[in-house]
């Protein structure tokens, strides 16, 4: 950003957003532009607002705007029921799908030996400290159908065996598929048909 015009960083930060490059992050910019008044200014009052209020949960990972997420914090979610996905956007996605009303564990990553991500980079041990303190009967594996996503699975069903009913998601979820990507229809059938691990 070594450009002084406000107007070229702005493209500079817009260019670095997952799915903009810098044609893309021009054409926002422009588009920003002309619509300054009605949608410029209230985004950047917006964006100002998340950055001084977003904050991950304490209990789960989350992001919302206080410690302890709206979903932790709603009793009528205390079912038994915790879903552990690999990021936010998979929590998004399966809320998005309007059918889990349990609680959710986000791991933060999967597990990764070329990346050097272990079981103690991701939220793993905070998983088995939840276990220890909530009434959780069943825990749900809502990885991504990744080869990290099947190996963090399968190194938690490991780590959990024994305390706690495990199921994963079953049918809908392709092989190589993200949960972010996929259609609310698909994620009701693979949660409504997931199976014991």
């Amino acid at each position: 950003m070594q450009n002084a015009n406000p107007i070229d960083t702005l493209i500079e930060l817009m260019a670095r957003l997952p799915g903009l490059g810098p044609r893309s992050a021009r054409r926002a910019v422009l588009y920003l532009i002309r619509k300054r008044g009605p949608l410029l200014a209230p985004l950047a009052k917006a964006m100002q607002a998340v950055a001084d209020s977003a904050r991950e949960c304490l209990n789960c990972g989350n992001v919302g705007t206080s410690d302890i997420c709206d979903i932790c914090s709603n009793p009528a979610r205390g079912t038994g029921l915790l879903c552990v996905v690999e990021d936010v956007a998979d929590l998004w996605a399966m809320e998005r799908a309007r059918v889990f009303r349990g609680r959710y564990h986000v791991l933060g990553g999967t597990l990764s030996a070329l990346d050097g991500v272990g079981p103690d980079e991701l939220r793993i041990p905070q998983l088995k400290a939840r276990l220890a303190t909530e009434s959780v009967t069943e825990v749900i594996l809502a990885l991504n159908a990744t080869v990290d996503g099947l190996t963090t699975a399968h190194y938690i069903a490991d780590a959990l065996e024994g305390t706690v009913t495990l199921s994963s998601l079953a049918q809908g979820v392709p092989i190589g598929g993200e949960l972010d990507y996929l259609d609310d229809g698909t994620i009701t059938a693979a949660l409504n048909a997931r199976k014991p691990i």
